[in-house]
């Protein structure tokens, strides 16, 4: 982690996002020489500013992925770009289908044209579960940012600019989450509004998130996309959890009010396709990229071939239990 970080030039798109501050917090520990913080909510920004007693690392950049000149000149002599900004709910995402375009795939493009333009020398772009085998506006976007930054590597040879992605299951207690939501609705007598009680998610903390984004920087040669191997929960029994945590011993009850637009029971986070190019570790899968050259070698320690075929669903995986889900919860708050 130091070796990658030590002295080095960062910024960090979606910076005052929850994973994006956590990704600055876990940065600054490892000397980088700044931190550039780039979004486009100025309150968010000012609260980050104190919580980090104003670091004369860091340095704080209105802006929007959207905007190619903004970004050009935020990744000025910058050496590594962690890209967290998106719009990431199905539901806005599917009432404004466009405005998702213009974020997650526009900006995408904006992000490779600026690293490209500066040398930058790498990029890792955050994805989501939702990007496998879309059903929603906001998958089938952050699939296409995928495959942008899959085949940004490969566009210009002559330069040392290499990307690549990261793929997440639901990160526990994020920002607009089903986490937090269920805490303010136990808080207020319930009744905890869930969508079916057959919903089975993959997640994972933000400790974890953080430590695949890390992870994949340290091992990307280009255009592959990283999964960390996470657990299974069923939305009910994540309900059944936090009343235990929460509810004082109140009678809080469960109410289900079916799919939202855009929604599935589960979710995939490796395809059958995308396991025929596949690499496994104990802790993680790497997609390599459906076109690759032979002037990057995809090679890794410690790794092997996936098993031809698996597809990697919430579906096929026991969830965690209602104590086990419990600890987790426990571990945000």
């Amino acid at each position: 982690m130091k070796d990658l970080i030590k002295g080095k030039k960062i910024v960090v798109t979606g910076g005052s996002g929850f994973i994006g501050k956590a990704l600055v917090t876990e940065i600054l520990k490892y000397d980088p020489k700044v931190v550039r913080v780039f979004s486009r909510d100025d309150s968010k920004q000012f609260e980050m500013r104190h919580e980090l007693n104003d670091d004369p690392r860091l340095r704080w950049l209105i802006g929007d992925v959207r905007e190619s000149d903004r970004l050009a000149a935020a990744f000025e002599d910058i050496d590594i770009v962690f890209h967290t900004a998106a719009l990431k709910h199905v539901p806005s995402c599917e009432y404004n289908p466009f405005e998702a375009v213009k974020t997650n795939v526009v900006g995408v493009q904006n992000v490779i044209e600026a690293a490209i333009a500066n040398n930058v020398e790498r990029v890792i772009s955050i994805s989501t579960d939702k990007a496998t085998s879309p059903s929603n506006v906001m998958g089938a976007t952050k699939l296409l940012g995928e495959k942008l930054i899959a085949t940004a590597s490969h566009r210009r040879p002559d330069r040392c600019t290499r990307f690549a992605s990261v793929r997440f299951g639901n990160v526990l207690g994020s920002r607009g989450s089903v986490v937090p939501l269920f805490r303010s609705q136990i808080e207020k007598g319930g009744p905890i509004t869930i969508t079916d009680p057959k919903m089975q998610r993959f997640v994972i903390t933000k400790e974890q998130a953080i430590k695949l984004v890390i992870k994949a920087a340290q091992t990307m040669h280009g255009g592959e996309v990283f999964l960390l191997k996470m657990p299974v929960i069923k939305v009910d029994n994540l309900a059944d959890a936090m009343i235990s945590i929460f509810g004082n011993n109140k009678n809080i009850t469960k109410t289900y009010i079916g799919l939202r637009h855009g929604e599935t029971l589960d979710e995939d986070l490796l395809t059958t396709e995308e396991s025929m190019r596949a690499l496994e570790t104990d802790e993680m899968f790497i997609i390599l990229p459906a076109i690759t050259y032979t002037t990057i070698d995809y090679s890794y320690n410690n790794t092997f071939p996936v098993k031809p075929g698996l597809r990697y669903s919430s579906a096929s995986y026991e969830p965690l239990s209602c104590g086990e889900v419990k600890k987790m919860v426990e571990q945000v708050y």
